[in-house]
Formats: structure tokens, C-alpha cells, sequence
């Protein structure tokens, strides 16, 4: 499995993390980015790791980010990608989905501003295991 120290928001995602996490009451900030990367894999976008962001934004290690999911999240992006959990491209991957899945989760809050965290969360979950 490939190492991957720390992923890095872009830096107008930054202040997004915080946002969220205060909309939608989930206590640590790396909480909305976890749901961020499973929200965009869930969309089925796929990137080129050439489309990267800036990383100016929040920092996470890969402990905080993941903890004990880790081998989880990269089975996901793996999958998505068709790829293997050596691949050099992977920490790119997971840094682009957590940057586009804040700016969806944001689009989604702006579009509706009454949101309520658990009603928002609860569908996207339902949606999410319908499709399985």
C-alpha cells in the first residue's frame, strides 16, 4: 500500500471545512472530509491527477483523516479508479475528491441554506444504499 503522509484541502476549502462543520454540528473537522470524499467517489467523477488544486488549505495526516479506515477508503479509490493501492497517483486522488466533494456538500448548503445536518446526511446515505 502506497504511504501518504498528509492530504492538504485547497486553500479556498479551507475556511469550507469549518464552515460545514459547524452547519452541520459534527464536532472534529475531519468528520466532513471523510463524508467529502465518500460524497464525491458516490457522484462517480473520476479525475486526471494532472486536474490537482492548490494544497494552501487545511492539513490532514492520514491518521486524523482516515483513522482506522484507511484500508477502507483506499479499497474505495481503488475500486473507482481501477487502480492498485501502490499506485503513485493515489494520495492525488484522495485530495481531489476531498476538494470536490466540500464544494458539492457547499453547492448543496447554498442551494438550501435550511438544511438540517442529520436530515441532509441521512438522505444522502439512503440515496447511497439504494444504489446497491
Amino acid at each position: 500500500m502506497i504511504a501518504i503522509a498528509q492530504i492538504k484541502t485547497s486553500a479556498k476549502n479551507k475556511e469550507l471545512v469549518t464552515q460545514l462543520t459547524r452547519k452541520f454540528a459534527l464536532g472534529a473537522e475531519n468528520v466532513i472530509a471523510r463524508i467529502a470524499i465518500a460524497y464525491s467517489l458516490k457522484s462517480g467523477i473520476k479525475f486526471q491527477p494532472t486536474e490537482i488544486k492548490d494544497a494552501g488549505g487545511k492539513e490532514y495526516s492520514k491518521s486524523v483523516l482516515f483513522g482506522n479506515l484507511f484500508p477502507l477508503y483506499v479499497a474505495m479509490m481503488c475500486a473507482h479508479y481501477g487502480i492498485k493501492d501502490t499506485d503513485k497517483d493515489l494520495p492525488r486522488y484522495f485530495k481531489m475528491h476531498l476538494d470536490d466533494g466540500l464544494e458539492r456538500i457547499a453547492a448543496d448548503v447554498k442551494d438550501n441554506p435550511n438544511l438540517v445536518g442529520f436530515d441532509y446526511l441521512f438522505d444522502h446515505i439512503h440515496e447511497g444504499l439504494e444504489e446497491l
